[in-house]
């Protein structure tokens, strides 16, 4: 699985794995992929050192990246504070209720939310920049389009790639303006934040649209087949992040969550509001059914519904309240039957690359992979 980008970066396959865990990101690199720290969670830069000093001490020299997320243009002087003075009191009332309809303890005295929005505040953002610089990291992505331009050419002075996600061709050719090197494609079918478009709508558009510059294709995909069908539609490479979230060297602390996601089937996701104000997909609980729901208050807008909700997440992860227990993940979750390593993932997807480019090659005529 071997292209343009996967040889320029140095890795075996061209298949980028996105995770917030770092053991599943030093696997990847291990297995011959690329491994994509997601950087949201690390409030504190003593935290994500903690971890890339983890990677670095087992990915066995190979190469990986970080995802961060940060707008393209700087609000200056706004703190976690006001922004949280701005959530409406009905919608913090709604919340209290709906976690008293089932029965969710509330957190420990002191002890704080173990999910915050924090992560999205564009200062978080560069205070984990001045960590993750500091290691061999080869690629820098932001979820949130193009990084602001400064984080660009910071990222170039290292020689660091900088990769941004689009759900739409013209978003994508915005990316390309903004001197971006490396397009992710995150079709309709991904998940957490994605668009309209499907994957394999999408994909083609975004090739042609920011050639020649190399593009990932995302959503929907996590078998070999789907990983052939993307390098055929143009992209050079896969990015791949529900898969890991079954795996067993993920670490969701819940046994409760793991069984959902491996019991779920590819219509068991919706694109909801529910976590963080704009449309993600994730499973779908009797959470986000409240949220969504004509009885419901209607979502804030980014970031005020995540600063809202990060403590009833918390709890109901936590307690791992059944009926509300939920977590961003795409329609590929269908696939997710089983609990399996990151190495035998990626066994499989080899295997069902290589009979994807054998089966094409018997229709065109040829007797062998190319």
């Amino acid at each position: 699985m071997q292209t343009e980008l996967s040889r320029k970066l140095g890795v075996e396959h061209a298949v980028f794995g996105f995770t917030p865990f770092p053991a599943v990101a030093a696997a990847i690199s291990r297995a011959g992929g690329f491994g994509v720290l997601g950087a949201v969670r690390y409030t504190a830069p003593d935290e994500l050192k903690r971890d890339l000093d983890w990677i670095e001490a087992h990915a066995e020299g190979r190469p990986y990246g970080l995802d961060v997320v940060m707008p393209a243009k700087k609000v200056e002087g706004v703190t976690e504070a006001d922004v949280e003075a701005m959530i409406p009191e009905g919608h913090r009332r709604f919340v209290r209720d709906t976690l008293a309809r089932y029965g969710v303890p509330e957190l420990a005295e002191g002890e704080a939310s173990g999910w915050r929005i924090t992560g999205w505040m564009e200062q978080v953002a560069r205070n984990q920049l001045d960590v993750a610089f500091d290691y061999p990291i080869r690629l820098l992505a932001n979820a949130l389009g193009s990084p602001p331009a400064d984080v660009v050419a910071r990222a170039h002075d290292r020689d660091v790639l900088v990769a941004a996600l689009a759900g739409s061709a013209r978003h994508a050719r915005k990316h390309q303006e903004a001197g971006i090197d490396v397009v992710v494609a995150q079709g309709y079918e991904a998940g957490g934040h994605t668009g309209e478009i499907a994957t394999m709508v999408l994909t083609p558009e975004v090739v042609e649209a920011v050639d020649p510059l190399p593009v990932l294709a995302a959503g929907g995909i996590g078998s070999g087949q789907q990983a052939a069908a993307a390098l055929a539609l143009g992209a050079q490479g896969v990015w791949l992040g529900s898969v890991w979230l079954t795996t067993t060297e993920a670490d969701l602390h819940s046994p409760a969550l793991t069984r959902k996601l491996l019991a779920a089937g590819s219509g068991d996701t919706v694109r909801s509001r529910a976590l963080t104000g704009k449309p993600a997909r994730q499973l779908r609980t009797e959470w986000t059914d409240a949220w969504d729901g004509p009885a419901g208050p209607g979502t804030l807008p980014m970031p005020l519904q995540g600063l809202l909700v990060a403590d009833a997440v918390s709890r109901i992860q936590k307690y791992e309240i059944d009926p509300l227990l939920g977590t961003p993940v795409g329609q590929i979750v269908g696939r997710m039957t089983s609990e399996r390593s990151v190495q035998a993932v990626f066994d499989d997807l080899t295997r069902g690359f290589e009979r994807a480019v054998d089966r094409v090659n018997r229709i065109a005529g040829r007797s062998g992979p190319s």
